[in-house]
This record gives C-alpha cells, sequence and structure tokens, in this order.
C-alpha cells in the first residue's frame, strides 16, 4: 500500500499541476519523481518475478551504457559547436559538461578505491551530486518535450516572435525558423477566418546595423504578410521583456484574447515558466532548431531555470530523499 503512495502521490500532483497550469516548473519535478518511484517500485517487484526482471536488466544496462557513452557525445557535441558556431561560453557548455562528467567518473572510479576515508567519502559525494543534477536535467528535459508537443496549435489572436541574434542586418537560419513557424500559425488562423497580427520583438544589439524586429518585419513582408498585420516591438533586450512589451502592445490594439509566444524548441519551457511568473497568459510554441545546436542551448536553459528557481530544486532533492527512506523500509 505505501509502496504504491510513493508512485500516486507524486503523479497526482503532477497531473493536478499540469491541469492547473501546463507552465509551472513544479510539474517537471513531480514528473522526474513519480518515474523515479515507478522505476524503483518495479524493480522491487520484479526480483522475483522473471517476467519483469529480464526487461528491467535490459533496461538497467542500457541507461549504464548511455551514461557511460554521453560524456563522448558532449565533447563531440561542443567540438562541432566550436566550429561551427565559434567559442563563446555559451557554445562551449556542451564540451565543459562533457570534461566535467569524464573527470567527474574517473575521480569516482579512483576515489572508491582508495583507504581514505575522507577521498572515498568524497568521491560518493561528488557522484551522488552528479545523479541529482542528471535526475534534475531529465526531468525538465522531458517536461519540455511534452509541453512543446501538446497545447493549442490555432485560434490566436496575436502571435509573438521573440527575437534572437542577426547577423548584420540579415535574419539568420535559427531565428527565421521562428519566423516560418509563426507565419504557419499566421496562416492557418487566416484560412479559418481570424485576423491574427504578428509582433516581430528586439532591439538592436551593439554589433547588430538594425533592430532585431525591423530584420524580422522585413522578413516577413519579402514573404506576403500584410504589413498592416505586423507589429514592431523594437525595445526589448531579454526574453522578459519580449513577452511584457509585446504583450502591451497587443493590449493597446484591444487584442486580450488568446496569444502564442514563438521560440526555438529548446527555449520553449522557460519562456513559458517566465511568462507565468509575469503574470502573462499565453502559451509558448516552439520551432525547429539544428541538431548540433540543441545540446548546449538545453543546457543553458537548465541552468537559467534552476538558478531564477532554487526552491524547485531544494524540494525536489528532500522528496527524492523521502522517497528513497521509505523504499528502503518497505525492502
Amino acid at each position: 500500500m505505501l509502496a504504491g503512495l510513493l508512485f500516486l502521490i507524486p503523479a497526482m500532483f503532477f497531473v493536478v499541476g499540469v491541469f492547473r497550469d501546463r507552465r509551472r516548473l513544479s510539474n517537471a519535478v513531480w514528473l522526474g519523481i513519480a518515474l523515479v518511484m515507478a522505476l524503483l517500485l518495479l524493480a522491487e517487484a520484479g526480483r522475483d518475478n522473471p517476467v519483469l526482471s529480464l526487461p528491467l536488466f535490459l533496461a538497467f544496462v542500457l541507461a549504464v551504457l548511455g551514461l557511460l557513452l554521453l560524456p563522448l557525445a558532449l565533447l563531440a557535441n561542443g567540438l562541432v559547436m566550436v566550429r561551427r558556431e565559434g567559442r563563446s561560453l555559451g557554445n562551449l557548455l556542451s564540451l565543459l559538461a562533457g570534461l566535467a562528467l569524464l573527470g567527474e567518473m574517473v575521480y569516482f572510479v579512483w576515489g572508491i578505491s582508495q583507504p581514505n576515508d575522507w577521498i572515498r567519502g568524497s568521491a560518493i559525494g561528488l557522484f551522488l551530486v552528479s545523479a541529482y543534477i542528471a535526475f534534475l536535467f531529465v526531468s525538465l528535459l522531458l517536461y519540455s518535450v511534452i509541453y512543446g508537443r501538446t497545447g493549442r496549435r490555432h485560434g490566436f489572436d496575436g502571435i509573438v516572435v521573440l527575437g534572437a541574434g542577426l547577423i548584420g542586418d540579415q535574419v539568420p537560419r535559427l531565428l527565421a525558423n521562428r519566423l516560418d513557424r509563426a507565419m504557419r500559425l499566421y496562416h492557418r488562423d487566416r484560412e479559418a477566418g481570424r485576423s491574427p497580427v504578428i509582433v516581430v520583438s528586439g532591439g538592436q544589439g551593439s554589433d547588430e546595423q538594425v533592430s532585431e524586429a525591423f530584420a524580422m518585419s522585413e522578413y516577413l513582408l519579402e514573404r506576403g504578410v500584410p504589413d498592416d498585420d505586423i507589429v514592431l516591438e523594437d525595445q526589448a533586450t531579454t526574453t522578459e521583456e519580449n513577452l511584457r512589451y509585446s504583450k502591451a502592445l497587443l493590449a493597446e490594439r484591444g487584442l486580450n484574447g488568446r496569444v502564442v509566444a514563438v521560440t526555438n524548441n529548446y527555449h520553449v519551457f522557460r519562456t513559458a515558466v517566465l511568462s507565468r511568473k509575469q503574470g502573462l497568459r499565453l502559451q509558448v510554441i516552439g520551432a525547429p532548431t539544428a541538431w548540433y545546436f540543441v545540446p548546449s542551448a538545453f543546457l543553458r536553459e537548465f541552468v537559467a531555470l534552476l538558478v531564477r528557481n532554487p526552491v524547485v530544486h531544494g524540494l525536489a532533492c528532500a522528496l527524492l530523499m523521502a522517497g528513497g527512506l521509505a523504499l528502503t523500509q518497505i525492502g
């Protein structure tokens, strides 16, 4: 009975949280905890059940292989990012993460074999911290995918396209993907008899010849979007400002109905969390991103979410410890 509650309680909080507001960061944590508890319960049930034990063993082997190969995959991705995008800190994240994981694994294997209690303890402690961070990362990744693939896809009064960097005065592929997705939403609603407007949001950076909003509007005009259906917001320099200023412009036009923000898929959930914190009622939809760009980009999103939401990952740690202790007692 207690074992079932360890899964049902976080699962119930997850379902209720999603029903109340899909943009809650805690939804990702409850999802992760429910999955961990489900796996632990299956492992417990599979000890004396060959039907369950073999699939669980194979899943465990695959998980271990994935864990061992992950640092190498991150290192390879980091090299691709540096070669294609340059050596900025953001582009180096997957390379640095790969080096950190590889170093942690080497230290753990070496440390637990040492006679010194302090070295063994530090190796085990570092492993536990890494496992906890991995739990949060996977939880956020899974929920980001769920959020990005669910929700309304039509019936909007306003479509806000979040800006990204320009190359001089030209729209790069990353930003073009956002604009192309916004145009698909726009044309779908126009065909259904609605009259949405597209808000292009982004100020001018120090290395840009024009504002992002201006370059984005030119891109849309060249592809047949009427000038009357394009609203420029050319002051924002952050995602928070993109959302707040764009919603204010829509309100000035009397458009207080359904609004969707379009960004790249790796940025969807953090944008949704930020919109909720600002009290803005809108949905976020993602546009495709080049495969090699996603790992570093999502790592950057993950760090930003954790830094700004320390209470959530503290809650996750406490709940996982409590659940683990309870399962130990059951076993």
